[in-house]
């Protein structure tokens, strides 16, 4: 066995993927998981722990593959991670993780998160459950939102004995995990619901449709109900556009939309829940979610072009989805900015006209601005346009809360270390705090928070 090169792990063939939302990766066998994971080098000062949003000891997970201790690798993955089979999945291992681990400096690091995906696969298979607080503290604190940052709080605050509830806006609980993430990329009841009820199965009770600054306030829940802490974990739902011309008409969707219709609405299998899928899409956008609506499009039977203002060497999307995307069939074109959806006699969409851009100096972020080419526009044709441009936090939430900060961007105020708002026993995390961000930051920002909480009960 070669040590410095990762044990190839099976996936779908892209032509066969392409035309359906079966799963993409088909996950490690147990002799290529024991193999892989004897790759690890078990370092004494692990950096990979210290690149993990929340703190795997991953050095001793892995070890205990190398032992086939299966059951004993998921309880240490669950001292830590409330959705482990969902990280093992979507996280972006290569910047965290994987990105610090000594193996990589002279090879391929160690294949971190298909391992963390075998083992909670190892266990969902064989009915391995989190292990519950042996006796309640008396404490309730409710959380808002279902998604990675909710969960991940109220499975830690459950653990420690807090009575905690989750109410959650949509009908089905897991956020971004259910209506964001496809199916070929997360499976919704084979994975998430599963992750869902094990974090039930520690105590945390669950309530669907409920709309927080509707149904009932913050100040309702901790004045009215009983509630002596609450965790915003509302998320970043409110979808942005560009304000350019055309973009009312019939054929453009945020990528919210687009998603939400295909996922929890199940549009791409039920055609009680339209969705037009369109035969020339174009999506805007260079992330994670603008490869997860191109792809969709794409498995709808569309002929798709991802059209991004930066080069593929800024595409912010992780690598792992932009090589599937090409290897499916999905154009890019790139250095490319839309300035207006062109519409027909009915109003619809019939192109896009876009222009060519340049890169200049570095912005903010550190990445090369963006600068039109003048004289280089040209139209697209295309029925269907989908806009993947980020997400801001939706403002019910803090126009509903008496003395709860907010940002210009309309994200919640709070402590980076705990999550502490403005408000007294109020804390907040995940998207709702930082705008649009991945799973496992979400999933750190919960955590976190859970602490901070714990922390505040004892101090009262």
């Amino acid at each position: 066995m070669d040590m410095l090169t990762r044990v190839p792990i099976a996936e779908q063939d892209p032509k066969e993927r392409a035309k359906n939302f079966e799963e993409v990766c088909l996950g490690y066998t147990e002799d290529e998981a024991v193999n892989e994971a004897s790759r690890c080098l078990n370092c004494k000062n692990p950096r990979c722990v210290g690149g993990c949003p929340v703190s795997i000891n991953i050095p001793a997970f892995i070890q205990e593959v190398k032992d086939r201790n299966f059951e004993k690798a998921y309880e240490t993955i669950s001292l830590s991670s409330a959705l482990p089979a969902v990280c093992g999945r979507v996280c972006p291992q290569e910047t965290q993780c994987e990105g610090v681990c000594v193996r990589g400096v002279k090879g391929e690091p160690v294949a971190i998160g298909k391992l963390e995906r075998f083992v909670a696969d190892y266990a969902m298979k064989n009915g391995f459950e989190p292990k519950v607080a042996a006796k309640k503290n008396g404490h309730k604190v409710a959380v808002i939102g279902a998604g990675p940052a909710g969960l991940t709080c109220a499975g830690d605050l459950a653990r420690n004995g807090y009575d905690v509830t989750i109410f959650e806006a949509l009908h089905k609980a897991g956020g971004v995990l259910v209506y964001g993430i496809p199916e070929f990329r997360l499976p919704k009841e084979r994975v998430v619901a599963v992750e869902v009820e094990n974090v039930k199965k520690l105590g945390v009770k669950i309530e669907t449709d409920v709309i927080v600054g509707r149904s009932v306030t913050i100040d309702d829940l901790m004045e009215k109900k009983g509630f002596e802490a609450v965790f915003i974990g509302s998320g970043a739902g409110l979808p942005r556009f560009m304000g350019i011309p055309g973009e009312q008409a019939n054929g453009v969707f945020s990528a919210n939309e687009y998603l939400t219709r295909s996922n929890l609405m199940k549009a791409y299998a039920d055609k009680d829940t339209p969705i037009k899928p369109g035969k020339k899409v174009v999506v805007v956008g260079g992330g994670n979610v603008a490869m997860d609506s191109a792809r969709t499009a794409l498995r709808l039977g569309a002929d798709v072009t991802v059209v991004y203002r930066r080069s593929m060497k800024e595409l912010p999307a992780r690598a792992e989805e932009v090589h599937h995307a090409e290897e499916e069939g999905i154009k890019f074109d790139l250095l490319t900015n839309p300035v207006e959806i062109l519409t027909g006699e009915d109003g619809s969409v019939s192109g896009i006209r876009v222009i060519r851009m340049e890169l200049g100096e570095p912005d903010a972020s550190g990445r090369r601005s963006p600068v039109e080419i003048k004289g280089s526009e040209f139209e697209m044709e295309c029925d269907t346009v989908i806009m993947a441009l980020g997400t801001s936090p939706n403002p019910l939430i803090s126009r509903t809360t008496k003395g709860l900060d907010v940002n210009r961007r309309g994200c919640i105020v709070a402590e980076e270390e705990f999550g502490k708002t403005s408000k007294e026993g109020v804390f907040a995390g995940g998207d709702a705090v930082t705008g649009a961000a991945t799973v496992i930051l979400a999933m750190g920002a919960g955590k976190a928070a859970a602490k901070g909480i714990m922390d505040y009960f004892e101090n009262k």
